[in-house]
């Protein structure tokens, strides 16, 4: 992806303020303390906020920061997998999902500490992925099109580990 593609700094603080606004409002009324992936969906602006930093920073390759670049995109765009306008903040999981594969893929690549600089959420980043990861098949069988993505995650998976 072409870094001209990726929003502007300013439309990525617009996006991170206005998602952490509303998911706090959501997650403070009966229907957000009840849905069964509100711990979750508190991650989802710390990792979008994450993969702004990561993007910034000099020490990320080229090929992860479009990596990088693409996902943010991915987490603006309002049709995906799982579309927030439709969906609500249930929407979210999707780009959570896809955020955690990508940080992991990086993290692989670069080691923890490179993106680890950049992490302001209040639990451990490395935690967090791990607690994600750990339940992706559950978040990802909410997906409409699952054994497409899945096929997706796993290829790329083994592909990493290589």
């Amino acid at each position: 992806m072409d870094t001209c593609q990726i929003p502007n700094e300013k439309k990525q603080r617009d996006f991170y303020h206005k998602l952490r606004t509303k998911l706090v409002t959501f997650l403070a009324s009966k229907t957000g303390r009840n849905n069964k992936f509100a711990d979750y969906l508190l991650f989802v602006p710390d990792v979008f906020h994450l993969l702004i930093k990561t993007l910034m920073d000099p020490a990320i390759d080229s090929k992860s920061r479009s990596l990088i670049g693409a996902t943010i995109a991915y987490f603006i765009f309002p049709m995906d997998f799982l579309p927030e306008g439709i969906l609500g903040f249930g929407g979210f999981l999707d780009d959570l999902v896809l955020a955690t594969f990508v940080v992991n893929t990086v993290i692989n690549k670069l080691g923890a500490e490179v993106i680890e600089k950049h992490w302001t959420g209040d639990a451990k980043l490395l935690d967090v992925l791990q607690k994600i990861a750990e339940t992706s098949d559950q978040i990802v069988s909410k997906i409409p099109v699952k054994s497409m993505f899945t096929q997706y995650i796993r290829h790329e998976s083994k592909g990493s580990n290589k």
